[in-house]
């Protein structure tokens, strides 16, 4: 019973002390001991480690690459534009001693990097034009895919990327400064987006639907002076190619009506008499219709050819006579006149 009570205190000693006395150190760590915030010792290979236990801390350091994510911040282009930055910053810690001295802890590096990045983007921004700072030049859009590619600057490297390249320049000259001396190398800067801020996003997106109204009233304007200019020409091309049908027409008129009459006076020169002969059977044609008396003169030139074949006086006018009332019987019957009408006229003194 008496050796119970000791063995107790030992082992109640052992789990409070050992675990104060002992720590480990991984090979991605470093362990800076430090004593009432003075450094003691620095431990950068791994293993289980002693320290004095209760006065001795071991402050526990990444030797990875460690990641800050910059709050969006916005900054003012070359143009007095704001556009809201996001970037995140990359650094390795490189002396432990100086770190502790200075930064304290991981979490008081961060805030301080992420302000001394936050400065030197500014500054680069503010030197830069939007189009250089967003870093791509619109190519086409594609149904719901848009082709961007990136700007470039004179000596052809992207003007983002020169941008960050010398804000990480900037950043290190800080970081490493006698003032400073961090004990840290930032290893890259990125920007992440580069947009407008939303306080300014509708004003914008107003001004582009103006400017693209204005486009397209425009190009509406074009469109319809240009339709008014293509009725117009076919208007004149309609107008000269009926003008110059009319013309053909009238010509190839003329021409058939001369012809008709070259070819009606040759047939007059052939037999002037059978014409004559020909114009008065017509004649009759039309005038004796039904029921139809005519009261003439013997002399008149519509019975010259009822007196003799010649349309002289001849004694034998009478058998002509029977001759032509023949033919106009025949007519008659053809349909040229109505059944049942006689030709009927005085022909006192034939």
């Amino acid at each position: 019973m008496k050796l119970l009570v000791p063995f107790l205190i030992l082992i109640i000693a052992a789990v409070i002390v050992v675990p104060q006395a002992l720590y480990t150190v991984d090979e991605t760590q470093y362990v800076v001991v430090t004593r009432f915030g003075e450094i003691q010792n620095i431990v950068r290979t791994p293993g289980l480690k002693v320290k004095a236990p209760f006065v001795d801390t071991a402050n526990v350091l990444d030797k990875r690459i460690l990641r800050i994510d910059v709050t969006p911040t916005s900054m003012p282009d070359q143009d007095n534009q704001f556009l809201e930055v996001d970037a995140y910053v990359r650094y390795r810690i490189e002396d432990p001693r100086k770190f502790i001295e200075r930064l304290r802890s991981e979490n008081n590096a961060d805030a301080t990097i992420q302000q001394i990045v936050i400065a030197a983007l500014r500054d680069e921004v503010g030197r830069s034009t939007q189009p250089e700072i967003i870093g791509g030049r619109l190519i086409g859009i594609e149904e719901d895919r848009t082709t961007v590619e990136p700007l470039l600057n004179d000596q052809g490297v992207p003007t983002r990327a020169a941008i960050v390249v010398r804000a990480l320049s900037t950043a290190n000259e800080v970081v490493k400064s006698p003032e400073n001396d961090f004990g840290v190398d930032i290893v890259d800067i990125r920007i992440k987006r580069a947009d407008f801020p939303g306080a300014t996003e509708d004003n914008i997106f107003t001004r582009m639907r103006t400017e693209r109204s204005v486009q397209a009233q425009r190009l509406r304007a074009e469109g319809e002076e240009l339709y008014r200019q293509r009725i117009a020409d076919v208007d004149r091309q309609v107008e000269i190619i009926s003008a110059q049908a009319d013309e053909t027409a009238n010509r190839l008129r003329g021409e058939g009506e001369g012809e008709a009459i070259r070819i009606l006076a040759e047939a007059l020169e052939q037999d002037p008499e059978f014409f004559a002969f020909r114009r008065s059977l017509a004649a009759y044609r039309t005038v004796l219709g039904d029921q139809t008396t005519l009261v003439l003169p013997a002399d008149s030139d519509l019975f010259r050819y009822l007196q003799s074949a010649s349309g002289a006086d001849n004694s034998n006018g009478e058998d002509f006579l029977g001759d032509i009332f023949g033919l106009i019987g025949s007519l008659a019957e053809s349909g040229m006149m109505s059944e049942g009408s006689e030709p009927s006229g005085d022909t006192d003194g034939s």
